[in-house]
């Protein structure tokens, strides 16, 4: 394409059009009129030699080709915009905004608690929801504008992304108070378990992918043992809830166990094996990394988990 012959105020256009899918609601949301929405339409088509959008019920249908311009297009404009922002303050007591963290419901125990405290206080305008995370697609819901920010263990990530970690996490044996098979090995609160009666046992998984192997079995490979996992959940609240009605234990985050144990009927013990710790971290798109309003929240998330760090791996603090 010949560049200087192209009129880059279309491109604003084509994002309304995609963002919209209606030659109306575009036009409202850039100012122009819906015959002249239309008449640029039809000037992107001739530019850009594909239909764009077909007409399905009473909206538009992208072509594939115009799917694939919508996050390239978004991105150069959203720099654009950032390129010509004056810097900006964000005052939370001010301010208005929606944000969306997608993480697992650990963080529905041991964060939104207190955020909403917060939030409630000092930024009363401030909208935050907390989503599932998407199995093996966290990162891409960040790309394509559905989430903020992603709490998920380290893992490499694409150049687009960056990230901060939070806070690290070792592991804890959860049982119910009554399990006969650690009553019988005459086991208390803070014990070890023999990795005998560990492997044994049936074990509760917290997999959203539905895996039926988790840290704790890298570990116990690492000594040459496996065990027995009689049954996986998408969310934690759905292991120990399944742990406090059988003899079943679970190997879940330590910070966790302690929040929870009381309130279910749970008693905590240590592993018999070093897990490695879990470290997790908080992940969001750099487009986002000078606005001040995701920055605010960053550091807010980042100073309410930063006490759950547990930096020794052979530190049991189960009393």
């Amino acid at each position: 394409m010949n560049l200087s012959a192209f009129d880059l105020n279309l491109l604003r256009v084509l994002d309304a059009l995609l963002r919209e899918g209606s030659t109306v609601k575009a036009g409202r949301r850039i100012g122009l009129s819906q015959p002249a929405v239309s008449a640029s339409l039809s000037r992107l088509r001739t530019a850009l030699k594909d239909e764009l959008f077909f007409r399905r019920g009473q909206g538009l249908e992208p072509t594939d080709y115009a799917r694939s311009l919508e996050l390239p297009l978004r991105n150069i404009l959203d720099g654009i915009e950032l390129m010509f922002e004056k810097p900006r303050v964000f005052d939370p007591l001010t301010a208005s905004a929606n944000f969306r963290i997608s993480g697992s419901d650990f963080f529905a125990e041991m964060l939104m608690p207190r955020l909403a405290e917060l939030v409630s206080s000092q930024a009363p305008g401030v909208r935050v929801q907390l989503v599932d995370l998407v199995p093996d697609s966290h990162i891409d819901t960040i790309e394509r504008y559905e989430v903020d920010i992603a709490l998920i263990p380290a893992i490499a990530l694409p150049d687009w992304a960056e990230q901060r970690p939070v806070f690290r996490s070792n592991f804890s044996v959860i049982a119910r108070q009554g399990n006969s098979r650690l009553q019988r090995a005459g086991l208390g609160p803070g014990d070890t378990v023999p990795i005998d009666l560990f492997c044994d046992l049936g074990h509760v998984l917290f997999s959203p992918e539905g895996n039926l192997k988790g840290m704790g079995d890298a570990a116990l490979a690492r000594v040459g043992r496996q065990r027995r996992v009689a049954m996986t959940l998408p969310v934690f609240s759905g292991v120990y809830r399944a742990v406090s009605q059988s003899d079943l234990i679970a190997l879940v985050p330590h910070q966790l166990a302690l929040q929870v144990a009381p309130g279910a009927g749970l008693l905590i013990y240590a592993a018999p094996m070093p897990v490695d710790l879990a470290q997790i971290t908080m992940v969001w798109h750099r487009r986002s990394t000078s606005s001040p309003g995701h920055s605010w929240l960053r550091d807010r998330i980042a100073e309410i988990l930063a006490p759950l760090d547990d930096a020794d791996p052979q530190a049991k603090h189960i009393d």
